[in-house]
């Protein structure tokens, strides 16, 4: 099997794509993430990963894998054990996943359907080019909160991609966006 590595703007984090899908449709989410010292029961492989020393972060899309690295490690180290982990783990076909989806709510403001399909047509498949994902979160008071996954979770220039970037995207599209800020747990 092959998998494919490519960096990605966040020096920590790097993109892996293998031949095969990994998160797919019967699974019923497009992309999850874990962290360290987080409950990784639904996936059996998020839970080898962030067992390795030095692995902060793993994120799931349906074709890739992004994972993060503490900065004191270096990628020659982990590279090579996280691609036998990950290359051991689709030649068995083992499941990525295992939990429940966690689907989003319809929302019947027409406001916010509009602020999610620029965020689902116009950031999402950018961002996930670089390894990473940002959904909606909520909107209020004029402010869109937005959850920066993968890659754009801790990248240096996160900042200047939600405000120069999508900021700007949404107050053009839609005049009540007032401010874009990062939601915070």
């Amino acid at each position: 099997m092959f998998i494919q590595t490519e960096e990605t703007p966040n020096p920590q984090t790097l993109k892996f794509i293998p031949e095969s899908p990994v998160l797919t449709v019967d699974v019923g989410i497009s992309s999850i993430e874990f962290k360290k010292n987080q409950d990784t029961t639904a996936s059996p492989l998020a839970k080898r990963l962030l067992f390795v020393e030095g692995i902060e972060g793993v994120f799931f899309s349906t074709n890739y894998v992004s994972i993060t690295k503490h900065e004191s490690f270096d990628w020659y180290v982990l590279k090579p054990v996280i691609l036998g982990l990950l290359m051991e783990h689709f030649i068995n076909g083992l499941p990525i996943y295992t939990g429940n989806a966690v689907g989003v709510a319809e929302d019947s403001d027409p406001l916010i359907k509009q602020i999610r399909e620029i965020i689902d047509t116009r950031v999402r498949p950018s961002v996930a080019m670089d390894g990473g994902d940002i959904t909606f979160e909520s909107f209020k008071d004029g402010v869109v909160y937005l959850k920066l996954q993968g890659a754009c979770s801790g990248c240096p220039s996160s900042t200047a991609t939600l405000k120069s970037g999508i900021e700007n995207m949404l107050k053009y599209y839609v005049p009540e966006v007032q401010e874009v800020c990062q939601y915070a747990e």
